[in-house]
């Protein structure tokens, strides 16, 4: 059976990994606010939204890279995984797509930095949201795993 069928799979990651995972981007996502324009929004429930917004497209992000990586590396039983390997590999799908992202939108005016937003010069892109996945899904990852 592969892995993306296994119930165990689905239960990890549904009730274990996303939960955590969302929970992080969400400490995220309002910690960086100071970093984006949006921080200085006068309407209050605009910002609300955002983040709230960004939070869900995290945990779909982030929950599909996961997938992603279990199937690229071929995971059998939850217990046997390979767990370095499919952090590196989450962590690497949500980097790339996160560059692609960010830069698409950053083009398109739908968000923009602060001068507090550290930007890598050569790609033009904010080093918050690319540390965000590789903190974030790295502390997702422990936690969930983490015995009772």
């Amino acid at each position: 059976m592969n892995q993306y069928a296994r119930p165990e799979s689905w239960t990890f990651i549904l009730y274990r990994y996303l939960p955590r995972l969302t929970l992080c981007s969400l400490a995220w996502e309002i910690a960086q606010l100071p970093l984006y324009t949006l921080w200085a929004e006068p309407h209050p429930g605009r910002i609300v939204y955002a983040v709230a917004h960004c939070t869900v497209g995290d945990a779909v992000i982030g929950t599909t890279a996961l997938a992603l990586a279990l199937i690229l590396n071929r995971a059998g039983e939850h217990g046997t995984w390979p767990g370095v390997r499919i952090v590196l590999s989450t962590v690497l799908l949500t980097v790339a797509y996160t560059l692609l992202s960010e830069r698409i939108n950053l083009a398109r005016g739908n968000w923009a930095y602060t001068a507090w937003m550290p930007v890598l010069p050569w790609i033009g892109v904010g080093l918050a949201p690319l540390l965000q996945w590789v903190v974030v899904p790295c502390v997702a990852w422990g936690w969930a795993n983490r015995k009772h």
